[in-house]
C-alpha cells in the first residue's frame, strides 16, 4: 500500500504563498488519483483539489479556484499544491489523499499545518 508524507506547511501572512508537497512511496504512483483536503479546527474535512492518475483531469473547489494549483511529478512520485493569495480562512491542516484507480481504496497522509496571519 502507498504511504504519504506531506510537507511544506508553515506560517505565512495573508496574501502570501506556499508550496505543499506529498511524497508517495510503497506503490506505483501512476496507479492513484491524488488529491488535497483540508480541515480547520471545529470543521469537517473538505475537498481542496485533485488530479487524476494520468494528470489529464484537474479539479479544484470553488473556494480556492484561481489561487491554488494541484500538480504531480511522476519522476519524484510527488503531489504538489501551490497555494497563492492565502486568506485567513485557508488556515487548516492540509491532507494528501491517494485513491487506488479502479478499487476506490483511499490512503491519507498525516497532514501539514498551514497558518495564515492577518
Amino acid at each position: 500500500q502507498v504511504q504519504l508524507v506531506e510537507s511544506g506547511g508553515g506560517l505565512v501572512q495573508a496574501g502570501g504563498s506556499l508550496r505543499l508537497s506529498c511524497q508517495a512511496s510503497g506503490g506505483p504512483f501512476r496507479s492513484y488519483d491524488m488529491g488535497w483536503y483540508r480541515q480547520a479546527p471545529g470543521k469537517e474535512r473538505e475537498f481542496v483539489g485533485e488530479i487524476s492518475w494520468s494528470g489529464s483531469g484537474i479539479y479544484s473547489s470553488d473556494s480556492v479556484k484561481g489561487r491554488f494549483t494541484v500538480s504531480r511529478d511522476y519522476a519524484r512520485s510527488t503531489l504538489y499544491l501551490q497555494v497563492n493569495g492565502l486568506k485567513p480562512e485557508d488556515a487548516a491542516i492540509y491532507y494528501c489523499n491517494a485513491t487506488l484507480r479502479g478499487a476506490g481504496v483511499q490512503y491519507w497522509g498525516q497532514g501539514t499545518q498551514v497558518t495564515v496571519s492577518s
